[in-house]
């Protein structure tokens, strides 16, 4: 083992975990942002709303990631009245095309975790909302999102850590965040093991930060939630 050489190649991985940390974030606040209304139309299970939901969960969640990268980024540019578009300059940027996958893909897996959020919540407490005289908006921000967020948020934290790690495969469409910076590195230096430990650490690491950033935020969120009815503290973290 080199470690000469995983020093070496150490400056330039950090400098691409940027941009994986970049497509990690952007990704899920996008996502994040389709999911709300997505989860709310598929958690009321009747109507073309609630229809159009379940299919684009069903497409999404049913074709892997790497063939959704591949139409965008190849299958975009078939299409005259795209590449003729004020549009086309972004997107026929790698880039771009792996932000709109990334954010297309998260968006479905996280709507389907806040819509089993949204039904877990006790239909007695919307029952007592409406005969309390709150209207429809005021039961979701007052009764339903608060206790969907907190069910979800377990759930959500395991997306956030699996987009992170999905981000390697925009390295098949060009875009050079830690894999593929890793795997050009490994063509300039023929050295597998030296180059994807390192960058394999770099991604337990970050992991490991979420991790623990993901952590926290369920404990702040659910801390009314940590005893037990008799009192006591539960035996869960």
């Amino acid at each position: 083992m080199d470690f000469a050489l995983m020093w070496e190649s150490l400056p330039a991985l950090l400098h691409a975990c940027i941009m994986t940390m970049e497509l990690t974030f952007i990704s899920l606040f996008v996502g994040l942002i389709l999911a709300v209304p997505l989860g709310l139309a598929a958690a009321r299970r009747r109507g073309a709303a609630a229809f159009m939901a379940e299919i684009y969960m069903f497409v999404f969640r049913g074709t892997p990631l790497l063939v959704q990268l591949f139409l965008i980024y190849g299958g975009l540019a078939q299409f005259d009245y795209i590449r003729d578009s004020f549009l086309w300059p972004y997107l026929r940027q790698a880039f771009m095309c792996a932000l709109i996958g990334f954010s297309l893909n998260t968006a479905a897996y996280t709507a389907n975790i806040f819509k089993g959020a949204i039904l877990a919540v006790p239909a007695g407490e919307l029952e007592a909302a409406r005969a309390c005289g709150f209207k429809l908006w005021q039961q979701y921000c007052y009764i339903v999102w608060p206790q969907a967020f907190r069910m979800a948020l377990p759930a959500y934290g395991n997306e956030v850590l699996i987009m992170l790690k999905s981000t390697s495969l925009a390295s098949v469409i060009t875009v050079m965040e830690l894999t593929g910076t890793a795997k050009n590195l490994y063509a300039e230096t023929y050295a597998p093991y030296e180059i994807f430990i390192t960058a394999a650490v770099l991604y337990w690491v970050m992991s490991f930060i979420l991790s623990l950033l993901l952590r926290f935020l369920e404990r702040r969120f659910n801390k009314n939630y940590r005893k037990r009815k008799t009192g006591r503290r539960s035996l869960l973290p």
